[in-house]
């Protein structure tokens, strides 16, 4: 039997309609328990209104996606749950960062969160709120945001090599400017550059006004970005030396994280990640200014070495 070629038409199509029922899904699943209309899937998966009606109707066939009678909104249906718990034995990291969210939502009063990386995505595995009445509700478990959208997708983009930041702004742009009009590529090159000067991220109000996000990255001993913990917060709780406080908080739990990492592959050290002694120095001097009684405070993590 004669073999299709790989740029066969027809298999072209199939992976381009495999392509947007994904887009659909994903757009069903930020709907969380308010559902999607048709025309927010159209506007957001950027399809015209039969194709979005098509893919949407597969969905609900499948199981994957149901539709509410009377409201007309989708929703994720109970073939995405079980899926879900069928690959949850496969990302234990998700029990390894739980207690540390926690931590920093309960220091920092505000909520908390940790991504993983996809590619050129960050998706939000869990999410713990602190005890400060104003909430952010700009990231929920869940959701899913291209690098650099975002306090810690912003600090997972930062800490990739030079070499990878161009094809990962090239595999997202298009979806970040339908969903993120604020975001071109010249403003993400310019908060890498100053993230990395920094030694953490901050979104100040990009994505929602108002909300700030702060990020850290995490890598495995291989030294790959794996991760991020992040924080968001309002803009009325800001100062400067807040900044750095929910730096260097984040900073600590990204290296016990790598360091738990690292004793469970036999992995020695993570000399890379960190900051240089000479900036180690630096970074303690800055310590010293702050309030020393604040005990989870530490050496501002290594983006500054990705240079």
């Amino acid at each position: 039997m004669k073999r299709r070629s790989e740029s066969d038409p027809t298999r072209a199509a199939g992976t381009q309609a495999v392509h947007r029922a994904l887009s659909v899904l994903h757009v069903i699943a930020r709907g969380r328990d308010q559902g999607v209309g048709l025309s927010s899937i159209c506007r957001q998966a950027g399809l015209n209104k039969s194709t979005a009606h098509r893919l949407a109707s597969a969905l609900v066939a499948a199981g994957m996606v149901e539709q509410d009678a009377r409201t007309r909104q989708y929703f994720l249906g109970a073939e995405c749950h079980a899926l879900g718990l069928v690959a949850a034995s496969r990302f234990g990291l998700h029990h390894d960062v739980d207690a540390p969210v926690r931590r920093l939502a309960q220091h920092t009063g505000d909520a908390a969160f940790f991504s993983a990386r996809q590619g050129a995505w960050s998706l939000c595995l869990l999410r713990h709120e602190g005890q400060y009445p104003l909430k952010s509700h700009v990231l929920q478990a869940g959701d899913r945001h291209p690098l650099g959208v975002g306090g810690g997708s912003l600090a997972m983009l930062a800490a990739l090599p030079d070499a990878e930041i161009e094809p990962m702004l090239d595999a997202v742009m298009d979806e970040t400017r339908l969903a993120f009009p604020g975001y071109t590529r010249e403003c993400l090159r310019a908060e890498v550059a100053a993230t990395r000067a920094r030694g953490f991220a901050v979104n100040r109000g990009r994505v929602l006004k108002g909300s700030w996000g702060f990020g850290m990255p995490v890598r495995n001993p291989e030294g790959q970005v794996i991760g991020a913990f992040s924080i968001a917060t309002v803009e009325s709780r800001m100062t400067p030396e807040r900044e750095q406080i929910l730096g260097d908080l984040l900073a600590q739990e990204a290296q016990s994280l790598e360091q738990i990492l690292c004793a469970r592959a036999g992995a020695s050290s993570l000399a890379p990640v960190f900051l240089s002694s000479a900036a180690t120095a630096a970074t303690q001097s800055k310590r010293h200014h702050h309030d020393a009684s604040s005990h989870c405070r530490m050496v501002t993590h290594s983006l500054r070495e990705t240079v």
